[in-house]
């Protein structure tokens, strides 16, 4: 599955007002059977995290230990590959969140 570069472009404004908040899970789950075009990353977890405006978002947790997938537990927000290169060559980044320790 590819990803169109200009939606990429189109995404930026959106991933910048979001890079580098803090904020903590309310909520995750883990991903065994994961859809198309992430069988490598599996298993994985994903979190739904609220920010101190009472905003959420969710996404993948990277950089993590067991230790740190819990209700609470504060995080922020990183800019990360989301998947492999498309038919097109252009890696997509996206938001992820990593624990703070």
């Amino acid at each position: 599955m590819s990803i169109s570069p200009v939606k990429i472009w189109r995404n930026q404004k959106k991933i910048a007002n979001i890079l580098n908040k803090t904020g903590k899970i309310i909520s995750y789950s883990q991903v065994y059977v994961p859809p198309s075009g992430f069988e490598n990353e599996a298993p994985y977890p994903i979190v739904l995290v609220e920010f101190i405006d009472k905003k959420r978002f969710l996404a993948q947790l990277t950089d993590w230990k067991s230790i740190n997938l819990k209700i609470g537990q504060k995080v922020q927000a990183v800019l990360r590959k989301t998947r492999s290169a498309g038919t097109e060559g252009v890696i997509p980044y996206g938001i992820k969140f990593k624990p703070i320790i």
